[in-house]
């Protein structure tokens, strides 16, 4: 069953609640990226927001909370994550480790925010 982010009610880790909180200021862009779950074969994805701690993706998969992924942004290596949502058009998912404040700001000066 897929669940929507405010379907999600209790947490098993820090870094599960961390993301529900929106520990980190997000940032809505449109970068194209690749998304590999834990043993299978990746397909393209469109990030829509990404912060420190995590990324929403535009996404249509039915991979459920906790699933294991690698997200690939262009010029990065591969980045494991944890689905933490999924509503059917989007995830979202929490880093394993934060992403530098560097990396970050190299991201936002090749892809612009989209607001911005």
């Amino acid at each position: 069953m897929v669940q929507a982010p405010s379907q999600i009610k209790s947490y098993q880790r820090y870094e599960d609640a961390a993301q529900e909180d929106r520990s980190a200021p997000r940032v809505q862009l449109d970068i194209p990226a690749s998304m590999r779950p834990s043993g299978s074969r990746g397909f393209a994805v469109i990030v829509r927001d990404l912060s420190l701690s995590g990324v929403a993706c535009e996404a249509l998969t039915a991979m459920s909370p906790g699933t294991r992924i690698w997200l690939t942004l262009p010029g990065l290596s591969a980045l494991q994550a944890k689905i933490i949502w999924n509503d059917g058009t989007m995830v979202g998912c929490a880093f394993d480790t934060l992403l530098n404040p560097a990396v970050m700001q190299n991201i936002l000066a090749g892809f612009p925010a989209a607001n911005a």
